[in-house]
């Protein structure tokens, strides 16, 4: 079993940059693939991005695409998701989210929140003038 922890958020003009981190407890974090997930007031969760353990493959959403970028340090047991170009409509609260399962899996699997076992309690992310 692994426990998430987020961190990072804020708020941030438009244009801006944020880091968000995710730490992880347990000693089998590079078992797990890690996706980032966003949900804004009143929406759905939705898909950020995700890299996978197996191939290390990374995918994104096609509202993050070329703006944000997902990375992970296995020795510190951390995922990261650099933000940048940051705008209004990214405004919600992100979640980082482990898959334990063993078999490699495609986008569309990843994209779902139901394909995650484990959830942090997620960070706020304000984009605001």
């Amino acid at each position: 079993q692994v426990q998430l922890v987020e961190s990072g958020g804020g708020l941030v003009q438009p244009g801006g940059s944020l880091r968000l981190s995710c730490a992880a407890s347990g000693r089998t974090f590079n078992l797990y693939t890690m996706g980032w997930f966003r949900q804004a007031p009143g929406k759905e969760r939705e898909f950020a991005a995700v890299i996978c353990r197996h191939t290390g493959s990374i995918y994104y959403a096609e509202s993050v695409k070329g703006r944000f970028t997902i990375s992970r340090d296995n020795a510190k047991n951390t995922v990261y998701l650099q933000m940048n170009s940051l705008k209004p409509e990214d405004t919600a609260v992100y979640y980082c989210a482990g898959d334990s399962s063993p078999l490699i899996r495609d986008a569309n699997y990843y994209s779902s929140h139901t394909s995650y076992d484990y959830w942090g309690q997620g960070t706020q992310v304000t984009v605001s003038s």
